[in-house]
């Protein structure tokens, strides 16, 4: 950690010109968020496609480009930020184990929570928005309870583990919009600590599960999840073991060969690997992604943002495909930027006596 610090020396803190540039952006997003809760609890229809099929879809590419920029504006990072910000937090320290054991979670709640959108969350914005608010008042106590971003924004947040696999190359580094100083609140800290996800030797026993879990099963995670088509009818045993049933499948199959890889391969190459599965997984992604946003999905209903089938040949989807994989392999496997940082670390906190 100590050569990570002399490397990349503390940044001074927002000035006063940036700091309102921040808090803009923040507010814009919140409201934004605001306005998409109140979408999906008043009109269902327009949530679910603005939230599935806007949103989500752009997420995983904003975390590849610059994972920084969507930590200083997610609506739920502002709400966990609010307790500090406001100076009510009670700022407990949490342990080495306590970290573990939410970096866990984080990766289980993202695959039990993604199987779900089959079930109900795709077709339902009640539903959806109550799963929001949830995660919402847990972001907001963890704030309360603990110090800084420990709780919530590094710790339980279910998109925290796909931001450490993405965003290992990001291409565009910001300060700090939450933190004026450094408080030392997660040891290393995800957001200027260079490509977290490959400091292997730092992480410790539920961390390193975690993150073997979530690199090595989210490939099969995906494919199998793609593989699954959205129920309309409430939902029937068969149908819930179909939902969870094969993305747990096929992520187990990833895992298993990327355990097997990681012990065959000399530790030399353990990033490339990891690399590799990172690529694999937000190829995958986007790969049955994009055909479904348009109307040529496995299943043409699931996911449709507007069916451009009769606009659109197939041709041009396919190459818009292929061009996403040779994109994301480029940029995660073949590409060998400097070590960068989500954002620049401000300057420690300074204890008052």
């Amino acid at each position: 950690m100590s050569k990570v610090l002399t490397e990349f020396q503390a940044t001074q803190p927002l000035d006063s010109q940036e700091k309102l540039l921040w808090r803009s952006l923040q507010w814009a997003f919140f409201l934004i968020g605001l306005t998409l809760f109140l979408t999906l609890v008043f009109f269902p229809e327009i949530g679910v496609v603005a939230f599935w099929d806007v949103l989500i879809p752009v997420a995983p590419l904003l975390f590849l480009l610059s994972t920084g920029f969507w930590r200083n504006v997610c609506p739920l990072s502002a709400v966990a930020m609010l307790p500090h910000h406001l100076k009510f937090s009670k700022r407990k320290r949490i342990s080495q184990k306590w970290q573990g054991r939410l970096a866990l979670g984080s990766v289980l709640l993202l695959f039990i929570i993604v199987p779900a959108r089959h079930l109900v969350l795709n077709n339902d914005g009640v539903a959806t928005a109550i799963v929001l608010a949830a995660l919402g008042a847990t972001a907001f106590f963890g704030g309360v309870f603990f110090d800084v971003k420990s709780a919530w924004c590094t710790g339980l947040c279910p998109v925290h583990p796909v931001e450490k696999l993405y965003g290992q190359k990001v291409g565009f580094t910001t300060k700090n919009a939450h933190c004026g100083a450094c408080h030392n609140c997660v040891m290393p800290c995800p957001d200027s600590s260079p490509r977290f996800a490959e400091q292997k030797t730092q992480e410790r026993n539920l961390q390193s599960v975690a993150t073997t879990l979530l690199t090595g099963g989210l490939p099969g995670f995906i494919w199998g999840w793609f593989h699954v088509p959205d129920c309309r009818s409430g939902g029937d045993l068969r149908e819930c073991a179909m939902a969870f049933g094969l993305p747990w499948a096929t992520l187990a199959i990833t895992l298993v060969a990327y355990v097997l890889l990681r012990k065959l391969l000399p530790k030399s190459q353990e990033a490339l690997l990891t690399n590799i599965f990172a690529a694999a997984s937000i190829s995958c992604y986007y790969w049955y992604r994009i055909p479904s946003l348009f109307g040529y999905g496995l299943f043409p209903q699931d996911g449709l943002l507007v069916d451009l089938t009769q606009a659109l040949p197939l041709w041009s989807i396919m190459a818009a495909q292929v061009a996403a994989v040779a994109f994301f392999g480029w940029w995660l496997v073949l590409r060998s930027p400097e070590p960068s940082v989500w954002t620049m670390r401000p300057p420690f906190e300074i204890k008052k006596k």
